[in-house]
């Protein structure tokens, strides 16, 4: 019974907390100040992950492979 009443104060001294900062016209309550708006990271170029990713990678290997055997793989 005692916890249940301590367990009652507490979460009553919680709200009365958070109405207690949010309140208009007190130092440090109320609405805050909009934050400003985020600068965007310039975009890096995107590149394949992998090399067999990577059409150019690709390509060349095709054109050694072809080279080398004088027929497709």
């Amino acid at each position: 019974m005692v916890f249940l009443v301590m367990l009652v104060i507490a979460v009553a001294v919680v709200v009365l907390v958070m109405r207690a900062a949010a309140a208009p016209g007190r130092p440090g309550g109320g609405q805050r100040a909009p934050r400003p708006p985020r600068s965007s990271r310039p975009q890096r170029p995107t590149r394949p992950l992998a090399p067999d990713d990577d059409p150019e990678f690709l390509r060349e290997l095709d054109r050694r492979t072809r080279r080398d055997d004088g027929s497709p793989a």
